[in-house]
């Protein structure tokens, strides 16, 4: 090998080697950017930073108690779902995580069918303080 080939080797070597350390740097220093948006931003899509997530989690095990009533809504034809598992269905849909119920496996039209249904049932159920009654306001008084 001539003697200028030699020099050449050197330097190539030696400037590859110089910037391993610097990369690895910028590396380190880029995840770490990285992984703290990425946590702000999973804190703020699960509800983590604004004090409802307790209600959001218990709904989300809530709706694991209640799967065998949502199997057979959709297998057998039942239309009935119990109130706690409607509740826990308006709670992520409405106050959580939207596509929660794609994420387990339901199709979107079923989670349509199941947000549709629970809703209906919401509105149907009285208020605790509402005993029965209906209140018609009268708009001319």
């Amino acid at each position: 090998m001539s003697p200028t080939l030699k020099f050449l080797a050197i330097i190539l070597i030696t400037l590859v080697l110089s910037a391993i350390p610097r990369t690895s740097k910028a590396r380190v220093t880029a995840k770490t950017d990285f992984n703290q948006t990425n946590s702000r931003t999973l804190m703020r899509r699960l509800n983590l930073d604004d004090g409802n997530s307790t209600s959001c989690w218990e709904s989300l095990f809530k709706l694991q108690a209640c799967t065998g009533e949502i199997i057979q809504f959709f297998y057998n034809g039942e239309t009935y779902l119990g109130p706690e598992c409607c509740h826990a269905v308006h709670i992520i849909v409405h106050d959580c995580w939207p596509a929660m119920l794609n994420s387990l496996g339901f199709t979107p039209q079923e989670g349509d069918l199941l947000r549709v249904y629970c809703d209906a049932q919401a509105r149907l159920e009285p208020g605790p303080d509402s005993e029965g009654v209906v209140r018609v306001d009268n708009e001319n008084d």
